[in-house]
């Protein structure tokens, strides 16, 4: 990853992905107001690859990560991307399978795992979870995201996975931790 310099924190104009808002609300007779922030829904996925017997996973800088934790920010992820198109949550995700990760899944071979909600005291945005094979054949580029994104891609061997959910020097999602133990309960049976 390179070097990130330079920050700074000020109002958000014009928000582009999330607007902050103020809910009031009445609970057993009590006047409330809960600071929240609106966000779009997101879709993600466990790629697992047959040939290197490992998890596809994804790296990124992430602003709030480093905002938060001082250190470099850098984050371990399930590949995934934000629902903001008119398709469906297969489509979506299969086409983010090819910007962040390079390979070609047909929308047959991805399975549907679950969905929950993410950043539930700001946000409560809702996230479905995808499983998919890779192998070889499939690659038809580097991956690495588009506009500007910055992603490396991660092999984490599967037999080293588990050991990687509990390292807490390594930050990253609770969904990816849950996809693993969704594999390791379903896929290795």
């Amino acid at each position: 990853m390179k070097n990130i310099t330079n920050f700074k924190v000020g109002e958000l104009i014009e928000p582009k992905y999330v607007i902050p808002m103020c809910l009031t609300y009445k609970q057993n007779n009590v006047e409330k107001k809960w600071e929240l922030v609106k966000s779009h829904d997101s879709v993600s996925i466990l790629l697992y690859h047959r040939d290197k017997n490992a998890f596809l996973l994804v790296k990124q800088f992430r602003a709030p990560v480093y905002f938060n934790n001082k250190k470099d920010g850098i984050t371990f992820e399930l590949c995934a991307g934000i629902v903001d198109k008119d398709l469906d949550e297969f489509q979506i995700i299969q086409e983010e399978i090819d910007e962040e990760c390079g390979y070609k899944v047909e929308i047959t071979n991805i399975e549907r795992v679950t969905s929950f909600y993410t950043s539930v005291g700001f946000s409560g945005s809702h996230q479905t979870l995808f499983y998919a094979e890779i192998d070889d054949s499939m690659k038809i580029h580097d991956g690495g995201g588009i506009d500007n994104e910055m992603i490396e891609l991660f092999f984490l061997n599967l037999d080293d996975a588990k050991a990687f959910t509990l390292d807490e020097s390594k930050p990253k999602t609770p969904g990816l931790m849950y996809a693993f133990y969704w594999f390791f309960d379903n896929k290795l049976i």
